[in-house]
């Protein structure tokens, strides 16, 4: 979501104020790092005896959500916080959910989901053994 964008949650249709609709985007923001959280915990569970990998999936998050700020303070460089008007916070919720969505989306596709069998650059991340019937579907 970037300048000019109308964000997805603008559909609220109960909210009148700047603060509603703050509260909207950063509730997102909140449910969206929740289910980060909970496939991330997931992964660990699975993974859990491999400490190589545990450590390295604990450094990559760390370093993704230093990213996600970084890249925050990057659209938004100025430390006077009325710089950006009474939207910015609402603003980098938005922004903040939308990365956040996904990264979820790529530790889930990764490491739950998993690669395609036959994939030579899979690495640590999760194979998914091809059955009859997908064999039968890619042919078509």
């Amino acid at each position: 979501m970037y300048a000019g964008a109308m964000p997805t949650w603008c559909s609220f249709a109960s909210a009148q104020t700047q603060s509603e609709l703050t509260q909207g985007s950063c509730n997102k923001f909140k449910s969206a790092d929740a289910e980060l959280n909970k496939v991330y915990a997931q992964i660990l569970r699975s993974k859990g005896s491999d400490t190589e990998f545990v450590e390295a999936l604990r450094t990559a998050q760390r370093a993704w959500i230093s990213f996600r700020e970084a890249h925050l303070a990057a659209i938004y460089p100025s430390s006077d916080p009325a710089a950006y008007g009474t939207v910015n916070p609402m603003c980098r919720c938005t922004i903040r959910e939308r990365l956040t969505v996904e990264r979820t989306k790529e530790l889930r596709e990764l490491w739950i989901n998993g690669t395609q069998e036959g994939d030579v650059c899979a690495g640590s991340a999760r194979v998914r053994r091809q059955t009859k019937r997908s064999n039968q579907e890619t042919k078509r």
